[in-house]
């Protein structure tokens, strides 16, 4: 099972629409998956327990896993391409 990290600001409004498509996406794509939410400020110590995190904010940080920026699952700009990406890493 994969493990996904979805983060905002305050762990509560942008983070849950886009950890609900995350789980959706994985769903339609036969991906089991674990979406856990967090603000932004607690990624570096839930990083090592992730497969990719998923951010409505923009992180410069590396946190040793990879990151795709999400604001696409709010605004619908450019989300085939996020659920593209978002679909390879977890793919491998």
């Amino acid at each position: 099972m994969k493990k996904v990290i979805v983060a905002c600001g305050g762990a509560v409004a942008t983070s849950t629409v886009a950890a609900n498509k995350v789980r959706e996406l994985c769903e339609k794509n036969g991906i089991a998956v674990d979406v856990q939410q967090c603000r932004i400020s607690e990624l570096a110590g839930r990083a090592e327990q992730a497969d990719l995190m998923v951010t409505t904010a923009k992180v410069s940080r590396d946190y040793g896993v990879p990151v795709v920026h999400g604001i696409a699952f709010i605004s619908g700009i450019n989300l085939a391409a996020t659920e593209a990406k978002i679909l390879e890493i977890l793919g491998n």
